[in-house]
């Protein structure tokens, strides 16, 4: 009786060494059980990982906006209407792209144009084209603003959680030194850590580049359609000054 009394409690105060010494293998067990580094690595992470998502909700949300108001003004501007029309509904409030281009263009036009005589001033066709490239300079780099922190996240953030990684690692190496233990019990609850914050960057990183690449043709494929939208107007401009 008394030898199954003394197996019992050792038995028990086994347990009860083993479930406050086991390793919580969870992310945020992880995270709470890693080097302060390690720590910081991976906050420095989850904030890119939500600042690109945040990046890719607004640009892709903001082209299909612009996608669609183009598709409606294009409509308009082909369907035989007069110019001067379109623009005095559109000059006050050009809110995409492909209505501000229209707008500058027809501004320099409106300019180029004497008062007295009617006709076209020397050089109005040359300030027309360049009134056009700069808007769509213009409004391109608006669209891609912040798009090169995509790229950057992209390229560095696998680098960042593997120096969380070896950081973590060394710090392993140092805790099976210490203890003069190499079991796996010692050995696992550091590397764990440590690779977490490899995948955290892979996490990170993965998504801004296939959201850079593909929003990267999106506005490449939309500054075309300026540019060629620009081409076509220009031509209509000038057949217009030929005629005058």
């Amino acid at each position: 009786m008394e030898e199954e009394l003394e197996a019992s409690a050792v038995a028990a105060v086994e347990a009860v060494d083993l479930g406050g010494t086991a390793p919580d293998f969870s992310f945020f067990g992880m995270f709470a059980q890693a080097d302060f580094i390690v720590q910081a690595v991976m906050i420095m992470l989850l904030g890119a990982s939500v600042w690109c998502w945040a990046i890719i909700y607004d640009k892709y949300k903001r082209l299909r906006a612009v996608r669609e108001k183009a598709d409606e003004f294009e409509v308009e501007f082909w369907s035989g209407n007069s110019l001067e029309d379109l623009y005095e509904r559109t000059r006050h409030n050009p809110d995409h792209p492909l209505a501000m281009l229209f707008v500058s263009a027809m501004r320099e036009w409106q300019r180029s144009t004497t008062t007295r005589t009617g006709k076209i001033a020397m050089g109005a066709q040359e300030r027309i084209y360049r009134v056009m490239q700069v808007t769509v300079s213009r409004e391109m780099e608006r669209l891609e603003h912040y798009l090169g922190v995509l790229a950057t996240v992209g390229s560095t953030a696998p680098f960042v959680g593997l120096f969380g990684t070896v950081w973590g690692i060394m710090n392993s190496f140092q805790s099976i030194a210490s203890s003069n233990n190499s079991s796996l019990a010692v050995v696992a609850p550091g590397i764990a850590e440590a690779l977490a914050a490899t995948a955290m960057g892979l996490v990170a990183a993965i998504p801004a580049v296939v959201a850079y690449n593909v929003l990267s043709n999106d506005l490449g494929r939309y500054a075309n359609r300026l540019e060629g939208f620009a081409e076509e107007f220009g031509t209509i401009l000038s057949r217009q000054m030929d005629e005058e």
